[in-house]
């Protein structure tokens, strides 16, 4: 029976999840499969990918074929490296404790890699809300400024309105008596 890695999906519609699974090439895609390896969660940044690699690594021991997908994450997650090295202790090339350290090295490396990019896209993500609470001031401070001088139009006519119905009863009995006399 040919195996194949492959990813599984799940989640909703525009959320998609997926389960790294071990499957028959020929069942349905979301079908029957024969072990769960791992999960991949592409909505966040950096990806979250869960992976048993004892799992994955045994299955590519049996001959299991990875798809470009499958065989990406499991090579970003060091599976495939450690089949690899595994095939170089099987053929004598080095031992299993040069192998293990080999891949712990690696793996703290990509470890620092990871860490590195969450920082810079919490560091980015807090620079771009100081900037967007910066612009927020700025735009209510002159929302402000405009206010206080919409204010002071207003208190300037309504003073020059009330100075006018002072002197408009004069005005108005000098009208009424020249309209009379007209």
């Amino acid at each position: 029976m040919p195996v194949k890695i492959r990813l599984q999906r799940h989640g909703k519609k525009g959320k998609p999840f997926y389960w790294i699974v071990a499957a028959d090439s020929r069942a349905k895609r979301d079908g029957k499969f024969l072990e769960k390896v791992g999960t991949y969660n592409p909505n966040t940044n950096p990806a979250t990918i869960d992976l048993n690699l004892e799992s994955a690594v045994k299955w590519l021991h049996n001959g299991a074929q990875p798809t470009e997908t499958a065989r990406a994450i499991l090579s970003y997650k060091g599976a495939m490296l450690k089949h690899h090295l595994d095939g170089g202790v099987s053929k004598g090339a080095l031992t299993q404790e040069q192998a293990d350290e080999k891949l712990a090295k690696w793996l703290e490396e990509k470890a620092g890699k990871v860490t590195a990019k969450k920082d810079k896209l919490s560091k980015e993500q807090a620079d771009a809300k100081s900037k967007a609470l910066a612009a927020e001031k700025e735009a209510n401070e002159k929302r402000a400024a405009k206010a206080v001088v919409a204010e002071e139009v207003v208190e300037e006519t309504t003073e020059e309105v009330v100075a006018e119905t002072t002197e408009t009863p004069e005005a108005t009995q000098e009208e009424n008596t020249e309209e009379k006399e007209a």
